[in-house]
Order: structure tokens, then C-alpha cells, then sequence
């Protein structure tokens, strides 16, 4: 391109600027090069440029929220740190100078992510649940949980999600696999409205539930409980349910399935048959564990199809099976990676669990998550140590904020600030909105926020940077975003 040229276009920028020059627009990158959510004001020359335009005009979903969950793990942890890092923490998720965290999660028993295996119905034959007790969660979850909440402003909603029932309801007798034995459905129901006043009165209140965390189970390698897409159907519409509605709780949210996205179609076929069958269920919570890249387009709008009504959030996602990378910023770019499937999945779908960069696992999985109707996006754990633990199993994940106890510091990984794009700049109650974009190599999604604000958020996976003007409403701004990164733009007053 010649200077003139250049010249030209960049004259142009400043003109369709000065015509709208109550816009105020910032721009922030995190990417491989070392932006950490960095405002930009300067950008390089323009070589190519695409366009990418925004239509406010047409709504899709609206936005329950963006966070983390609350586990005993990165509780106990939390409580390992010295005040002054244990506020630091806390803070960098929920005030509004950091993530600002609007949806949570936390579990209900334990999980693979807790010390020890514990329920909160210890006593077997106690079918009235005389002796329910949160006692295991009084020195590091609820402690977690209420240090959050003083630092919101704006709060945050609350979801828990039981991996299993206490052995002597299940079939097996077990904390590993097994189903509820029907004989207890009556009192597994009772247990979701005891959980439910036990929080409230160390006022916490909790939003909603799903059902049972990852029903078809996994590999009984750690707490599960397995049902039917039949079955969890109608423990909901014959116990859950009436039994939430009759003790006064009938508003708080139940989510179906809770597990991986390629499955997804039996399982709201069965919740969403009917009307008698989907009474209860809010919504249908999902995972992404069932590859490394492909974020199931089909699937998520074939399940929002089915019920255009209800909740569609993505309830958990963690990269598993490694161990974190210790303040190795470059790691979590590079595509060296692996979680599960890449060594357990079937020959046929190992295609589906290649070597992969955590950075743009995350940023790909909620941009297209967005696009496709889900509503509100939910990681793993807050917190983890340099071993990606710990917990009972030695089940080693990667967080978006690692600890070191011993020496009292805190890396804040390149996930941290993937998630902070999202839940600090969309907010609840936005709405997902139209964009046009000429560049397939990018991706990028756009959400008007109930205060009339935009947030367009891009992601350069490609190792060049890009050159795009962006449209709204006859306005024009040239920008450039690096290779290997993602961007948000917030506009006001357009």
C-alpha cells in the first residue's frame, strides 16, 4: 500500500472520529507478546484491513454472568496466604477494579476438588435428615464465599452442584459411581432445601442448583452418581421440584445435565419433552471436556432450540491433567498442553484432543460459546497450587490464579486475564448482539450492557497481527490487534 494511501485512510479514521465526538472507546489486549489487559492507544501502520461491524439493533441471549467456583481446595489455600495476599486474591476476582465475578459455582458434598470424602448426611437411616450439618464447609468454603461477597458491589449469583450422594442412599454403598436408590429420592430432594436454609443462615443465598454434577459419571475415578436422561427427568418433575416448591424455594433455579456438550441432544429431548417434563427445569448446564478446540456449535443451538426460554451456561471448564506452569507466562500460548482425552479418548475421537494452548482454549470455548446462545460461562477452580492441587484424588488441574503458600505469592496466569475480558467488561443483563465480521480468522462476539455501553471482545489466534475497522452506526475506528491475542473494546456514549 502506498503512503498516500496510508496517509488517506488514516485521515479518514480521525474525520468519522471528529463526527462522533462524544464516542468514548478503550481498548484492551492481553496476548503472547505481554499486554495484560493493557489499554492501547497506538497502532501500526495499516496494511490489510477487514471490517467488523456491529448491529445493537439485534439482540440474541442475555447474559447471566462470568466466574469461578468456590472449592474446598482453593478455600483451604486461600487460607494458607497471609491477609494481605488472601485480600489481594479476592479482590482480583470480585471488586470492580478486577474480574468483577457475577456467577458462581460451589459443591454440594464433597468432590475431587475437596481434602477428604465428607457428606453433609453422614448418619445412615437419617431418611428425615435430622442430622444435615455444613460443619465441613465452616473453616474455608463459607469463609471464602462471605469475603467475596463484602467485596462485591455488584454480588454475584450463587449455583451448587452435588457430585454424589452420601454411600448408604446409592446402590453401590459407595462415594465412587452408583445410582441414588429410589427408595432415597424423597429424601436427596429434601437434602437440596436443607442445603438451601443451612447457607441462608450464614447469609449466603443460593441462586440455584443442578442437578447432579456429570451424570454419566467418570470412570468412578473420584465422587459421582450416575442417572438416565429419564431418570434425572423425573427425580426433577416427581421430587426436586415439588419438594422446592412446597418448602417456599420454588424460585430457585434447577439446571439439567451438567456434563459434556456432545450428548447434549438426548438430554433436552428428555428434560424438554413436554411441558409436564420441563416444568422445573430453568435451564441445562453443560461442560466442555469433550475436546480441546471444537466448542459444539450444533449441539448448544439445537439445545437452545429446544427450550429458547431457559438458561443455556456453561457450568465448568478447567485444563486438566496437567500440572500448572509456575510464572511461565509463554507456556499457556504454546500448544504443549494435553488433558484427558488425549490419552483415555477412543482412537476414533482422539482427533478431538490434540496438543493445544491453554490461552486459546479458553478464548476460542467462550467466544463461540457466546455466538451459539449460552448465556453465562463458568470456570473451575479460583485457585490452585504450583501442583495443581490439592485434593484427595491428585487430580492436577490448572487455575487461573496459582498459589505458593510457603513463600506467600501469587502468579496470576494468562487465564486470569482471558476470563477478566469477558466477566469485567459483559456484564448481567447484557444482551449478545449482531456482528459482521470479514476476517475468518478472527473470532469475536459483541454484548450491549444494561448501561448502554458495548464490549466487542477478539481473538487473534493466527501469528500475525490484524488490521480491522470497526462499525457502528456510520462510526469508524481503524485498529490493530497483535498476533496470538485477545481484545476487548468497550464503546460508550455512541
Amino acid at each position: 500500500m502506498s503512503n498516500i494511501l496510508k496517509s488517506l485512510l488514516i485521515v479518514l479514521v480521525f474525520y468519522s472520529c471528529e463526527k462522533n465526538s462524544n464516542m468514548e472507546i478503550k481498548i484492551f489486549e492481553t496476548s503472547r507478546s505481554g499486554n495484560k489487559l493493557n489499554e492501547l492507544k497506538e497502532f501500526s501502520s495499516i496494511d490489510y484491513i477487514s471490517e467488523i461491524s456491529l448491529n445493537p439493533d439485534k439482540k440474541y441471549q442475555t447474559i447471566t454472568g462470568f466466574g469461578g467456583a468456590f472449592t474446598e481446595s482453593s478455600a483451604y489455600l486461600l487460607n494458607q496466604m497471609s491477609k494481605e495476599k488472601r485480600k489481594e486474591i479476592l479482590d482480583a476476582y470480585f471488586s470492580e477494579k478486577g474480574s468483577n465475578y457475577s456467577l458462581t459455582r460451589t459443591h454440594m458434598n464433597s468432590c475431587d476438588f475437596s481434602l477428604s470424602n465428607y457428606s453433609y448426611s453422614p448418619i445412615e437411616g437419617d431418611v428425615n435428615l435430622e442430622y444435615f450439618s455444613i460443619k465441613e464447609d465452616m473453616n474455608d468454603i463459607i469463609p471464602m464465599i462471605k469475603e467475596a461477597q463484602e467485596i462485591s458491589k455488584d454480588g454475584f449469583k450463587i449455583f451448587a452442584s452435588p457430585w454424589t450422594a452420601a454411600p448408604w442412599m446409592k446402590d453401590n454403598n459407595e462415594w465412587k459411581g452408583g445410582k441414588l436408590l429410589p427408595k432415597y429420592y424423597t429424601t436427596w430432594a429434601l437434602f437440596f432445601s436443607k442445603y438451601v436454609d443451612a447457607y441462608n443462615e450464614q447469609g449466603i443465598d443460593i441462586w440455584g442448583f443442578t442437578v447432579e454434577n456429570e451424570p454419566h459419571g467418570n470412570n468412578s475415578s473420584w465422587e459421582s452418581m450416575h442417572y438416565t436422561p429419564e431418570e434425572m427427568t423425573n427425580f426433577v418433575k416427581d421430587y426436586l421440584g415439588p419438594q422446592l416448591e412446597k418448602d417456599g424455594k420454588g424460585d430457585i433455579v434447577i439446571l439439567g445435565y451438567d456434563q459434556n456438550r456432545a450428548d447434549l441432544k438426548k438430554w433436552v429431548d428428555s428434560m424438554f419433552e413436554n411441558e409436564e417434563s420441563s416444568k422445573y427445569f430453568d435451564g441445562t448446564a453443560v461442560h466442555w471436556y469433550d475436546s480441546t478446540y471444537e466448542f459444539y456449535p450444533n449441539e448448544l443451538q439445537y439445545a437452545h432450540n429446544k427450550a429458547p426460554d431457559k438458561f443455556l451456561i456453561q457450568t465448568e471448564a478447567c485444563v486438566d491433567s496437567e500440572v500448572p506452569h509456575w510464572n511461565d507466562d509463554d507456556w499457556y500460548f504454546r500448544k504443549e498442553a494435553t488433558d484427558w482425552g488425549y490419552d483415555w479418548r477412543e482412537d476414533e475421537k482422539k482427533y478431538l484432543h490434540p496438543k493445544y494452548a491453554p490461552f486459546n482454549r479458553y478464548s476460542r470455548d467462550i467466544i463461540g460459546s457466546l455466538n451459539n446462545w449460552v448465556d453465562g460461562w463458568v470456570d473451575w477452580n479460583m485457585i490452585l497450587d504450583t501442583q495443581g492441587g490439592p485434593n484427595w484424588v491428585n487430580n492436577w488441574c490448572v487455575a487461573p490464579i496459582i498459589v505458593d503458600p510457603k513463600v506467600d505469592e501469587v502468579y496470576y496466569t494468562p487465564l486470569y486475564y482471558v476470563m477478566t475480558h469477558f466477566s469485567k467488561y459483559i456484564r448481567p443483563g447484557a444482551e449478545i448482539i449482531e456482528t459482521e465480521n470479514t476476517d475468518s480468522e478472527l473470532m469475536v462476539t459483541a454484548a450491549l450492557n444494561p448501561d448502554n455501553s458495548i464490549a466487542v471482545v477478539l481473538f487473534n489466534e493466527g501469528f500475525e497481527e490484524k488490521n480491522f475497522n470497526l462499525n457502528l452506526n456510520g462510526f469508524s475506528k481503524s485498529i490493530t490487534i497483535s498476533p496470538q491475542a485477545l481484545q476487548t473494546i468497550t464503546l460508550n456514549n455512541y
